[in-house]
């Protein structure tokens, strides 16, 4: 038991930073239970009728194009149009930006006023598109 002692306070910032890591790790795995892939976003839709496709990416991003019957709201106007998505508040809600980095923001925002069923698509649209799913341009 000694040696512990001895052994914890000589390398007492290699066992904090370990412990950091180690919630770094845990926090990561906490974060991507909510992403969902491209064929998953399809399968929810198909099974679950009501599920909504958000894009969160600017205008220009968003009319170069975007998911199929997905609705937009930039991520810098979120907050304030968060009304618009009440009626969606029981329904899966899928987040999607041009790689995944803004949804996954969105998905925190929306969980903190009371969405439950929100996910972030992994890769965002590249990712859709490199699985050759449905865009509409414009």
């Amino acid at each position: 038991m000694e040696h512990i002692n001895d052994f914890a306070a000589t390398n007492w910032v290699m066992i904090v930073m370990w412990f950091f890591l180690l919630g770094m790790i845990i926090h990561s795995f906490i974060k991507a239970s909510n992403d969902i892939s491209p064929q998953q976003v399809v399968q929810l839709m198909s099974h679950e009728a009501g599920s909504l496709v958000l894009d969160v990416r600017e205008d220009s991003e968003y009319q170069s194009g975007h998911i199929k019957d997905s609705i937009h709201i930039p991520l810098s106007k979120l907050k304030s149009r968060m009304t618009e998505l009440e009626k969606y508040k029981n329904k899966n809600i899928i987040l999607g930006c041009r790689s995944g980095s803004r949804s996954g923001r969105a998905t925190g925002l929306l969980k903190k006023n009371g969405f439950e069923k929100v996910y972030n698509l992994r890769g965002g649209v590249l990712a859709w598109e490199n699985d050759n799913l449905p865009m509409n341009k414009g």
